[in-house]
């Protein structure tokens, strides 16, 4: 795997400059609640500013890792302090640099408690997910992987709603089951390979049975960050109690970690296994799209009707992963992009109203289009990005998604095709109960979005329209490492398929 060295460390800049402005905070007077904010956006603009050279400097011809820095960490464990991007993370660290940015702006009125603390545990967590996408090294990469948990935990258990502990706890306990399992497996590649450097370990060779194994114990904790049917339900729960920059940076960034695991690791590392374990993981991720748009038409508050559709819309990513054709891979890494704008951008829509009325529920609302019609403006826009309406992000994303799946396995095409539908259904019948039945008299005098709400909303509005029309900018990023790691793991030839597994399993446990 090529290395391409990086003349000065932008992405050291882009993990610790939000750390080094949660330190700042910490000086600051409790009291001064108007300098907290306003320092906490401008640390968090900086590192928008600074995250921009991996957009206008990436080599989309490279191979491997760029702006790769590499300086000795813990030498007992030969860890790495490792840091590179290629194609497959590099749209996310931008994304998770802007999220930031609109969560801070739309938090803005919403948090009147314990504000200093909101403000660091938010830049932290940022650095945090960002790190994520940078680790070259498997030990940082968990380190990060978990440092993410602190805050989030904090955020939706101190400024969530009345059972936000219980949301907490659940969250916490579903991803750290998943993670330690996750660091079993990564001792067991420490003590096979000797060594924790991803590019390395992206060329070992384990045994068929060794990956199988392996695979499953990372599985526990991609699924539940993804999350995939059936460790989803900590995620409803954790959207619907956790306030809205809570829910936009889960909907947002967070649970493209799991997807973005598969991808670095799962596909890389186990490429045996994958091709085992390919047709289960599609029809784990049918079920997701059709149970997950079944859920949204069952419920009544807002935010639990997008947190399912998150689950639908996620099924589809795992879909195209697991499809394993070019297409699929391409678009399901799009729909993670697509699906953080439009989601994210949904949940700040919900924000929006709630501070206003104290109320998600949607029987609540009821003609909401003529108090606010810009704000319905914007939501429509969302809603048919949902769905994937043409010129719309999410179209283009979905699209290949179902194109590559098609390629290789039609009968999960089909499937997967009636979430499309189903989407439709219940994002149309939300819109309708929501904006255009007669006006209920609680709502009357809702007053219009306001300039910051409006500048926090309107990049998402251009992401979904830019990528919707033209997404060969964002397409071009991943295009050569997408076409590398399926070469790879299609290079290994035919595998015992599950079947053959499973008989092997049963002969072993009950020999005849």
């Amino acid at each position: 795997m090529e290395l391409k060295m990086a003349e000065f460390p932008w992405l050291s800049l882009i993990i610790w400059l939000p750390v080094a402005g949660a330190l700042l905070l910490f000086l600051v007077p409790r009291r001064a609640e108007g300098l907290i904010k306003g320092l906490a956006l401008v640390v968090a603009l900086a590192d928008l500013v600074v995250s921009l050279p991996l957009w206008f400097n990436f080599d989309h011809h490279w191979v491997g890792f760029q702006f790769v820095e590499k300086h000795p960490w813990i030498q007992a464990l030969h860890a790495q302090y490792f840091l590179g991007v290629d194609g497959i993370s590099v749209l996310f660290i931008l994304l998770s640099a802007l999220i930031t940015v609109l969560c801070i702006l739309i938090s803005w009125e919403s948090i009147t408690e314990k504000v200093k603390e909101f403000y660091i545990s938010l830049l932290v967590t940022s650095a945090a997910m960002i790190g994520v996408f940078c680790a070259l090294d498997l030990f940082l990469f968990y380190v990060f992987w978990e440092a993410m948990l602190i805050p989030m935990y904090l955020i939706i258990g101190i400024w969530g709603g009345p059972r936000r502990l219980y949301a907490t706890i659940k969250f916490f306990l579903y991803t750290l089951l998943g993670s330690v399992l996750m660091l079993v497996g990564i001792i067991v590649i420490y003590f096979k390979a000797g060594t924790l450097e991803i590019p390395s370990l992206m060329q070992m060779g384990l045994p068929y049975k060794l990956q199988i194994l392996l695979f499953l114990a990372f599985f526990a904790a991609f699924a539940v960050k993804v999350p995939m049917w059936p460790v989803h339900t900590w995620l409803p729960d954790a959207h619907t109690e956790a306030p809205t920059a809570g829910s936009v940076i889960l909907a947002g960034i967070l649970i493209k970690m799991g997807a973005y695991g598969f991808l670095r690791f799962s596909l890389s590392f186990f490429p045996k296994a994958t091709l085992a374990l390919a047709v289960p993981m599609l029809i784990l991720s049918i079920i997701a799209i059709i149970y997950g748009a079944l859920a949204c038409l069952a419920q009544s508050d807002l935010k639990r009707l997008i947190a399912y559709s998150s689950v639908s819309h996620m099924g589809f990513v795992t879909l195209g992963i697991f499809s394993l054709t070019g297409n699929g891979v391409e678009g399901a890494i799009l729909q993670m992009i697509n699906h953080g704008v439009v989601t994210g951008a949904l949940f700040m829509c919900v924000g929006i109203v709630y501070d206003r009325t104290h109320s998600r529920e949607i029987s609540y609302y009821g003609g909401l289009a003529t108090v606010m019609p810009v704000y319905a403006a914007f939501f429509m826009v969302f809603t048919m990005a949902s769905i994937g309406l043409p010129g719309t992000n999410g179209f283009v994303g979905e699209f290949l998604i179902l194109l590559g799946t098609f390629q290789a396995k039609k009968w999960a095409a089909a499937f997967a095709a009636t979430g499309v539908i189903l989407g439709a259904c219940y994002m149309l019948w939300l819109y309708q109960r929501v904006f255009c039945q007669r006006v209920n008299p609680q709502i009357a005098g809702l007053p219009e979005m306001n300039l910051r709400e409006t500048l926090a909303l309107l990049p998402m509005l251009i992401l979904v329209l830019w990528i919707g029309i033209y997404p060969k900018p964002f397409l071009s990023f991943m295009h050569v490492s997408v076409g590398h790691l399926l070469q790879h793991v299609h290079s290994v030839g035919s595998v015992p398929g599950i079947t053959q597994l499973i008989k092997e399993g049963l002969h072993a446990v009950f020999p005849a």
